[in-house]
């Protein structure tokens, strides 16, 4: 099965939080409603460096995703 880069989540005991979630290396969860980014996986010190500027452009596309499916959402109505 492939998976979409992005997933979009909800939780009802955190009804103020937007989560989005990025399902291919680093994987991660960021609440777009605070930043909050949670990674699945222990990110080795050696790598950190190299996906810093990977991980801003991830989040960047997180929000963007997030964005589209919501406007998707708007047009359907």
């Amino acid at each position: 099965m492939k998976l979409p880069r992005f997933l979009l989540g909800d939780n009802t005991d955190f009804p103020e939080s937007i989560f989005v979630i990025h399902t291919e290396y680093p994987r991660f969860i960021i609440d777009l409603s605070t930043d909050d980014l949670q990674f699945w996986e222990a990110i080795h010190q050696s790598e950190e460096d190299d996906l810093k500027e990977e991980t801003e452009n991830l989040i960047k596309e997180a929000s963007a995703f997030y964005d589209q499916e919501v406007e998707r959402y708007t047009q359907e109505d």
